[in-house]
């Protein structure tokens, strides 16, 4: 368990992040993850997704990023539409709200340009 805990923490890289959020956005993969609550098969083909661009992410850890960034894109999401209140935003919100903000645009229509997004992060 200690290994597991040691390697779940570890930080992802802006990298990563835009291609989790590439593969997680593409069409075939929303649509798998909206037709059934079962879907550790769609997150292992995410984390395969990962693994073919390099990196070292399993099913699990695909899962809990994917839970963090939505629940992080959420609470952003909530806290701007309450008036009063400064604008909030999160790590790659506008990526992110591309999938969970009901944009009709796919993130695969438009594939993210990981070089650049390494300059920024």
């Amino acid at each position: 368990m200690a290994g597991y805990r040691t390697k779940h923490i570890l930080a992802w890289t802006t990298a990563e992040l835009l291609d989790l959020i590439s593969i997680w956005g593409e069409e075939s993969v929303q649509s798998q993850l909206r037709l059934t609550r079962r879907n550790r098969d769609t997150y292992g083909q995410i984390s395969r997704g990962l693994c073919e661009k390099g990196y070292d992410q399993d099913t699990q850890q695909c899962r809990a990023k994917i839970k963090e960034l939505r629940q992080a894109y959420h609470k952003a999401w909530e806290a701007n539409h309450h008036s009063g209140g400064a604008p909030k935003t999160c790590c790659l919100y506008k990526e992110l709200n591309a999938i969970l903000g009901g944009d009709p645009t796919s993130l695969a229509d438009s594939p993210v340009d990981t070089s650049e997004a390494a300059e920024r992060g």
